[in-house]
């Protein structure tokens, strides 16, 4: 449920018009969405690899820590928490707010909506990761089911429109496979909670191969019911896919009702982000290379509550300052960087000969093909919207100052590793 919570939020009920625009032909709608579910898989082959060679809290900062340098692990960190984490909740948090407000008369605006949204999931991943776990999954359930009313409603109810489209390009199709990786990410944040679970390198591994298997399943067959109805011109031309496909099928109480399905699926989307990602927050804090008090867990819950509260707190601001589309951009343009370089930390620990319960199949092929795939997402992003992909990394880089800084407070031990923080003068 953490993997499966990871990936869909509610990147899959608005992008199909996005894919769509860019690709433009039927074939290439839907190539985009194979092409990404083959480049999940992998990314969840290489997380597989890793996460049980190395369980430790953390995941993806552990491995670049360990096997590239800590300042490119500390980039991500800081990434994480100011670009790619925080900025898909923002992102998520506006999309619940609008449909919540279609939902609900309630009287406040959308920006005090997302904000109440990511306050009130904070505090319950506040209580323990048992209690944001049970969260996690009910949300999880929820919106699977909103996902299979849809798919259910497109094939039963939902005629064939006609599908003419336009001639698609290797163009397109590069612009297509944005949003449609960004829909497909966050597979990988499952591994921050490695360090919690009582066996994960045996139940880590399965749960990515199997949470991203499902994910594939569902994406594809809801794509596939958003062409179907609307065809390949009406899909360009929606500004909410799921929405017009309920509304045809099942008419006005059937938009209702994927209304609500989406405010779950952003809620369990925000849930599965304030579960795991403060957990890299907490581990750069104990390597001495944060505030020291994001490493301050709870003497009950045992949950690294300060960590929490500064990633709702930033997330909040992005969703204040942020629109859907920009935000997508910003993200996609940095997170995948990070995903050719932990891909690459499988090279060198077989070099190291670190091994876990679960090798990746085809290596170094495959590795290799995962790389390559997030070099060409990489420029696809910085061709598409340079602004935002400037922007993000211009704040990933701005975190190297700060890493000296803090390394530089950090006093040697014997052995000439990092040791505690210098005592302040």
């Amino acid at each position: 449920m953490i993997v499966m919570g990871g990936i869909v939020g509610s990147g899959i009920f608005v992008t199909p018009a996005d894919v769509a625009r860019s690709a433009g032909s039927p074939a290439l709608i839907l190539g985009a969405w194979a092409l990404g579910g083959v480049a999940a898989l992998l990314g969840a082959f290489v997380y597989a690899e890793l996460s049980s060679a190395r369980p430790e809290v953390g995941g993806q900062y552990a491995y670049l820590r360990e096997a590239v340098h800590p300042l490119a692990a500390f980039l991500y960190g800081w990434a994480l928490l100011l670009v790619i984490q925080t900025g898909g909740m923002a992102a998520t948090a506006i999309a619940f707010a609008r449909y919540f407000r279609e939902l609900s008369p309630i009287p406040l605006g959308e920006g005090a909506v997302a904000a109440a949204a990511v306050a009130a999931l904070t505090v319950v991943n506040c209580l323990g990761v048992r209690a944001g776990s049970t969260a996690q999954s009910a949300l999880m359930v929820l919106k699977i089911c909103a996902l299979a009313a849809l798919i259910g409603a497109g094939l039963l109810f939902g005629g064939a429109a006609p599908s003419s489209g336009v001639p698609g390009s290797p163009a397109g199709l590069g612009a297509a496979l944005i949003p449609v990786l960004f829909a497909y990410g966050g597979w990988q944040t499952a591994c921050f909670v490695a360090g919690e679970m009582k066996d994960p390198s045996r139940d880590l591994p399965r749960a990515l191969i199997l949470g991203v298997l499902g994910v594939i399943a569902l994406y594809t067959l809801v794509a596939f019911v958003c062409l179907r109805t609307l065809g390949a011109d009406g899909l360009a031309r929606s500004s909410a896919p799921a929405l017009e496909v309920m509304t045809r099928t099942l008419g006005p109480r059937g938009a209702l009702a994927i209304a609500a399905g989406i405010s779950i699926s952003t809620l369990g989307f925000l849930s599965q982000s304030i579960l795991t990602a403060p957990r890299v927050y907490f581990a750069m804090a104990e390597d001495g290379l944060f505030f020291r008090s994001v490493a301050r867990v709870h003497p009950r819950t045992r949950a690294p509550i300060v960590a929490i509260a500064l990633q709702g707190a930033l997330a909040i601001a992005i969703a204040l300052a942020g629109t859907f589309e920009a935000i997508t951009r910003y993200v996609v343009s940095i997170d995948f960087v990070f995903f050719a370089l932990t891909a690459g930390c499988i090279f060198v620990f077989r070099r190291r000969g670190l091994r876990g319960t679960f090798a990746m199949p085809g290596h170094p092929a495959t590795t290799a093909a995962f790389i390559a795939i997030c070099a060409a997402v990489v420029l696809s992003t910085w061709r598409a919207d340079p602004v935002h992909s400037l922007a993000g990394l211009g704040i990933t880089l701005a975190g190297i100052p700060a890493f000296l800084l803090w390394r530089a407070r950090i006093v040697p031990t014997a052995a000439g590793q990092p040791g505690r923080p210098a005592p302040p003068r």
